[in-house]
């Protein structure tokens, strides 16, 4: 089945009310992605551009952009969301739990939903045999976790046109791949359907910062917009909103202020409330069943 088949179309205006979530009408799911990146091979992004435009590898200054992130950016990220009280989704390469296991046992400690999000950093075209990736992934999260991982987040958000029924046959409920809508959206998939529950290109800091290029605030002033409309437009029917960061992006110091600031503007709007993407599954999918096979 072609990717573009997967998702029948759905104008937001026809889809069937929908009951909030314990008195919440807009949920906010933040997804927090670390990630393992090989210095021996390219880099999945950079921030400067190779001596004489030639890629060089090793790449060790755009290696350790990321790495910075998992050493000190990620703990801000942490502290931020831990002393406000606020369970976001981890999207986390398996391999992370050998590589920083001090940054997943963190999570875990916290609460934190651990979402698959490949085992090492890269597009997932360019992976030999996605089953055994996917299966090296879930197993690493559930050995690490105590359970396996209920949502994937492909890398890059990339997929090919067998993605969803190899992640289908390996119990993925939900992915974050299809940034096509402010609500859930079944999509096709053998064994069993998957629901897409709605990411974000952008309130996201990859396209702001590293491929827009706009300063930090940026991220709180297009939040604060978002989170004001779609908590506008949820009086009449509930809404979801994503904010995606990475932690060698939001989490350095001049950027941080306007992630936590943004975070507040969460908590003091009266009908958001921060769930991780599990819950959010959860939630449509009790009131929207699967469509049957």
């Amino acid at each position: 089945m072609l990717l573009s088949d997967r998702a029948p179309y759905q104008a937001q205006v026809d889809r069937p009310p929908l009951q909030g979530l314990d008195g919440a009408s807009l949920l906010v799911w933040i997804i927090v992605n670390v990630e393992h990146w090989r210095i021996d091979g390219p880099m999945p992004r950079t921030v400067l551009s190779p001596p004489m435009g030639q890629p060089l590898q090793p790449d060790l200054p755009n290696w350790a952009w990321h790495e910075y992130g998992m050493r000190a950016g990620f703990w801000r990220l942490h502290r931020a969301l831990t002393e406000r009280g606020m369970v976001p989704t981890l999207a986390i390469n398996g391999q992370v739990c050998h590589t920083y296991p001090r940054v997943a046992e963190a999570a875990l400690q916290s609460g934190w939903e651990f979402m698959g999000h490949g085992f090492v950093q890269g597009p997932t075209h360019h992976v030999h045999d996605q089953a055994e990736a996917v299966a090296r992934t879930m197993e690493a999260l559930q050995r690490f976790t105590g359970q396996a991982p209920r949502g994937w987040e492909s890398p890059g958000l990339t997929e090919t046109d067998a993605t969803l029924d190899v992640l289908s046959a390996a119990g993925v409920e939900y992915v974050a791949d299809w940034v096509l809508d402010d609500l859930p959206t079944w999509l096709h998939a053998s064994p069993r359907p998957v629901l897409s529950v709605p990411y974000t290109v952008e309130v996201n800091d990859i396209p702001l910062m590293a491929i827009q290029h706009h300063s930090g605030d940026e991220l709180l002033l297009r939040g604060q917009k978002q989170l004001q409309r779609l908590a506008h437009e949820s009086l009449q029917q509930p809404r979801v909103m994503a904010i995606s960061v990475h932690p060698y992006i939001t989490g350095v110091p001049h950027r941080i202020g306007a992630f936590e600031q943004l975070l507040d503007a969460v908590l003091h709007t009266p009908q958001a409330r921060c769930v991780p993407g599990v819950a959010v599954a959860d939630w449509y999918a009790a009131q929207v069943p699967a469509p049957a096979v």
